[in-house]
């Protein structure tokens, strides 16, 4: 059972978290994101500064597409770029399984201003482009992994922690007084289908530290490998749902380390009861097909913390795993 992170650390300095994250997932690598540095570098700037194609600024606190790339969104665009070429030179002779992550559609869509009284969510066209975009700026992304990382075995992580109020008809109007309305479930897969299909030949894992994904619909439908998940959230429909994506084959991510509200993180006693009793409930499955991770990213802890998380994360893992074993 392999044990990763899912994004964001804490701190501003690239080169260190890149290498502290090779020490402290050997097994499991990933390419962090570190929002302190600035909007450019948080989870909407940072989509942004993948997708191709599409040009936005920043202003007053909140990403508009625009008909050009504002100075935010060329340093998004250049931040990235850079830390790739830091994740270049850490990785130097590694080979195995390595992540990196991406800002899915809906999120986007959710949160990024079409023009200056609504969301890119309101529009169809506009929600259109940017998933097409996202799904080229994938492609483009895995391409330039490959070249880098020759030998890895990639994936890409797809991030949607507002997929479940999109879907809900609970996203905000930019007033605050009314919702948009649902999207439907069939044109929400067709969209994250084309991010899933980007990301060959590295496989594709959506990952939502919300409530209420329809887990089973979107794994089948849009075509994702793994799915990501806060153990915290999951009720009864989920755990058959996971079932059967186990069943077929597809991997279940255990987001088993609470990453709010806490004065210290989970202890590993506690994180292997909570992947225990999350097992109990799907069912047994292969080491190879779980992992054990946090909830959602890291930003808000203490450096102390997120080396002691992953140390806690990675015992707990292989005491999962022998139990499990042992039957």
């Amino acid at each position: 059972m392999l044990v990763t992170g899912l994004g964001s650390l804490p701190g501003t300095d690239m080169a260190t978290a890149i290498r502290r994250t090779f020490e402290q997932v050997p097994d499991f690598p990933y390419l962090p994101e570190l929002p302190a540095r600035g909007p450019w570098a948080a989870m909407i700037g940072r989509g942004l500064g993948l997708v191709a194609g599409i040009g936005a600024d920043f202003e007053a606190g909140v990403w508009r597409l625009a008909p050009t790339a504002g100075v935010d969104l060329r340093r998004a665009r250049t931040t990235l770029r850079d830390d790739l070429d830091m994740l270049e030179e850490a990785a130097q002779g590694y080979t195995g399984p390595f992540k990196a992550q991406v800002t899915g559609p809906w999120t986007l869509a959710a949160c990024v201003m079409a023009a200056h009284t609504r969301r890119v969510l309101a529009d169809p066209g506009a929600r259109r482009d940017v998933a097409q975009a996202v799904a080229e700026g994938v492609r483009q992304l895995v391409a330039g992994l490959r070249a880098r990382l020759p030998g890895c075995e990639l994936l890409v992580q797809v991030d949607e922690p507002a997929l479940p109020a999109v879907l809900a008809g609970a996203v905000p109007t930019p007033g605050g007084a009314f919702r948009h309305t649902a999207i439907e479930l069939p044109e929400v897969a067709t969209a994250l289908g084309w991010v899933a299909a980007a990301a060959a030949p590295a496989a594709p894992a959506i990952h939502c530290c919300a409530p209420g994904l329809p887990i089973a619909a979107l794994c089948t439908q849009a075509g994702f490998a793994a799915v990501s998940l806060d153990v915290g959230n999951l009720a009864g429909p989920d755990f058959e749902a996971l079932a059967e994506l186990l069943e077929a084959g597809k991997c279940f991510w255990m987001g088993a380390l609470p990453t709010g509200g806490l004065d210290r993180p989970c202890g590993v006693d506690e994180l292997r009861e909570r992947g225990l009793q999350t097992l109990e409930r799907v069912g047994v499955a292969p080491p190879d097909q779980l992992a054990l991770t946090p909830a959602c990213g890291l930003a808000g802890f203490a450096q102390r913390d997120v080396a002691a998380a992953f140390a806690a994360l990675r015992k707990a893992a292989a005491q999962v795993e022998e139990e499990l074993a042992a039957g």
